[in-house]
């Protein structure tokens, strides 16, 4: 039987605080990437790791992760059906105001949980 979501934070390259609801038994990180000053360059960083090593449950039949900056400047829902397990990573490109301009910000869920032991 699938799990309730949890709730975790995390602190991008750029010290935005972000909230992460997630599916404990399905998510195993969230990376951040956005470019660096130059521009020509971009700096990658784990915002978030789930504490456990191993799945519990299997995870339920649609998986909802929700990701928003506690300023505001953000926000967005994923929600996959993944019945065969066969997703490794979801990638998301955003925009976020920095400033006067937009500035791209990529998130890689990464899903890479073992499953239960069992």
């Amino acid at each position: 039987m699938a799990r309730h979501n949890r709730e975790a934070r995390g602190t991008d390259q750029r010290g935005v605080a972000w909230n992460i609801d997630y599916q404990p038994d399905w998510l195993s990180r969230v990376k951040v990437s956005r470019p660096l000053p130059a521009g020509r360059r971009r700096s990658s960083l784990t915002i978030f790791r789930n504490p456990k090593r191993r799945a519990e449950a299997p995870p339920g039949k649609v998986v909802r992760t929700d990701i928003r900056a506690l300023d505001g400047s953000a926000q967005f829902r994923v929600a996959i059906e993944d019945p065969g397990a066969i997703v490794d990573s979801i990638v998301v490109v955003a925009r976020q105001r920095r400033g006067n301009r937009w500035e791209k910000v990529k998130f890689i869920l990464e899903a890479r949980m073992p499953p239960p032991r069992g």
